[in-house]
């Protein structure tokens, strides 16, 4: 099985053979405060355990349950907190985009643009963040198997742009529910790029709620145990300082006051499947 080449966003590297990356943040950006406050929180969290850490956010969630459903700042004002956090706290910076005009102007103010799940076979958006030159995260859709992820990969390809990384965040199963087939993880990483878990959506309960998703939070850690222990390039986690208070998936959210238990424990497991010594 090809372990790929690693892909570099500033002096980290996500690679399938190499340490878990953390990509991690509240699912949406709530305010300037508590997004510079959060992030301030888990870079240090990430430091004292020695992850390479990138911050998420998004500016606007464009596929909530809900018209009435808190969507973030906006393109423009989302940036600008995202760059005070890319600038400021010397962090990389992961965000979503929803077209083709976005994936450009967003390639100037982060680190990695991400494909949502939803949005992974649409064509011109993965030209378009591929010719941004910047790292692209794919998010493989709930409706997708692993396999068809080698489509979006030759679609970034074609324009140059080989820092590709590939996210498994579930597959519908039934009504309002989730499940992870671990096979997927491993058919992915054999394409040659690096692979993430999405230890939070993953259980997620799409539409759970009615107006909202629902999630089973208490399944975060047993599912990233089971991940990290297949081998992945990284972890990516919404975590909310308050997730019962989330303007945006707290259900799924991890506790940020649980975040060094989980990490420490995953570090571990990590490392011994990888074969690398733990420092």
């Amino acid at each position: 099985m090809s372990i790929g080449h690693p892909v570099s966003v500033g002096s980290i590297k996500f690679g399938n053979s190499l340490p878990f990356v953390l990509i991690g943040g509240p699912c949406v950006i709530e305010s300037e405060k508590h997004t510079l406050s959060t992030a301030l929180q888990l870079k240090k969290i990430a430091a004292g355990l020695r992850i390479p850490y990138v911050f998420k956010s998004s500016y606007d969630k464009a596929n909530r349950s809900s018209v009435e459903s808190f969507r973030g700042p906006g393109l423009r004002e989302g940036l600008r907190i995202l760059s005070r956090v890319r600038m400021e706290l010397k962090l990389p910076v992961l965000t979503d985009v929803h077209s083709v005009e976005e994936a450009a102007e967003a390639a100037q103010f982060v680190d990695i643009i991400q494909i949502p799940a939803f949005l992974c076979r649409q064509t011109d958006l993965l030209l378009a963040a591929g010719r941004t030159g910047v790292a692209v995260n794919v998010k493989k859709g709930q409706f997708m198997s692993p396999q068809e992820m080698k489509n979006a990969i030759s679609k970034i390809l074609s324009t140059g742009n080989r820092k590709i990384l590939l996210t498994e965040r579930g597959n519908s199963f039934g009504y309002n529910n989730l499940v992870v087939d671990m096979r997927g993880l491993a058919i992915m990483k054999s394409f040659g790029f690096p692979v993430i878990y999405d230890a939070t959506h993953s259980v997620q309960l799409p539409g759970g709620q009615g107006a909202s998703s629902g999630g089973q939070r208490e399944f975060i850690l047993p599912l990233a145990r089971a991940a990290t222990g297949l081998g992945v390039a990284g972890l990516f986690m919404e975590i909310h300082p308050n997730p019962e208070l989330a303007k945006s998936d707290g259900p799924n959210s991890v506790r940020l006051s649980s975040l060094k238990n989980y990490l420490s424990i995953l570090r571990k497991l990590d490392a011994v499947s990888k074969e690398v010594k733990s420092s």
